[in-house]
């Protein structure tokens, strides 16, 4: 995502090419941010920032570092803090912290979910009237003309459907991961004969305001399953996502 992950500028993946050869995997990119960034640990304040910088690096999602004056350090006195990586411009003085050690990260009053926002991804909604069929092995799981897609900054368009164009009987699972952008997804598995399509598509039930477009929508990972496009096969992405029981690496994660 953004600028420094997957298909991004200074990603793994690159989905363009500058003019120049630009060493990615050496550059830090920092730069500060105007949002005021607060953290909250058992009920109290243990970060609480409006000078916090944002770190840029090769492969990594976007960090906060915020003065160390502005850490509750008697709050956190069993917790390591994260150092800036060494050459980091203007990150002297600075400290992070894992995500998932303090409770809740907020960007001025709004709860962030799964990790730092990054200013350089977004998200674009678009109505759209091309034919979308869905398959596998042959099988159609969903059959569109009034698909939504979802252009989101270094991922593959996703094709959002609704319920009633989607063929297959879908089971529901109880995974559930987050995005920072788009909320908690909920997924679902589908049989195709005797197979089971395990986490093969998912839904946004309570999206966050980038994404309220395709609320109750159905999605299918096309790295799972084979996806036409007003009659033409489409390449499977390559992402994360497309690693046989990719959801198991994510529970462990979490």
């Amino acid at each position: 995502m953004s600028l420094t992950i997957g298909s991004g500028p200074f990603g793994q993946r690159p989905a363009g090419r500058f003019n120049v050869e630009i060493p990615a995997g050496e550059l830090l990119f920092v730069e500060p941010s105007p949002r005021w960034v607060r953290a909250l640990r058992g009920g109290e304040t243990v970060i609480d920032s409006r000078r916090a910088k944002l770190l840029h690096r090769h492969g990594a999602l976007a960090r906060y570092f915020v003065p160390r004056d502005d850490v509750r350090w008697e709050r956190l006195a069993d917790l390591e803090p994260v150092a800036p990586p060494a050459g980091a411009p203007g990150l002297d003085g600075h400290v992070s912290f894992a995500w998932d050690d303090l409770d809740a990260w907020f960007e001025e009053d709004e709860r962030l979910v799964a990790h730092a926002i990054d200013p350089y991804h977004r998200i674009d909604v678009r109505p759209t009237s091309r034919h979308v069929v869905v398959s596998a092995g042959g099988v159609v799981l969903a059959d569109a003309r009034h698909a939504r897609a979802l252009f989101e900054t270094g991922l593959p368009t996703r094709w959002y459907l609704a319920r009633a164009d989607v063929l297959a009987e879908l089971e529901p699972s109880p995974l559930r991961t987050e995005c920072a952008y788009k909320g908690v997804a909920s997924y679902f598995s589908a049989r195709v004969g005797g197979e089971l399509l395990e986490n093969v598509a998912w839904t946004y039930r309570r999206p966050r305001h980038d994404a309220l477009a395709v609320r109750d929508l159905i999605c299918f990972f096309d790295e799972a399953v084979d996806v036409d496009l007003d009659g033409e096969r489409q390449p499977r992405p390559e992402t994360p996502w497309g690693r046989p029981g990719w959801w198991r690496d994510y529970d462990e994660a979490r």
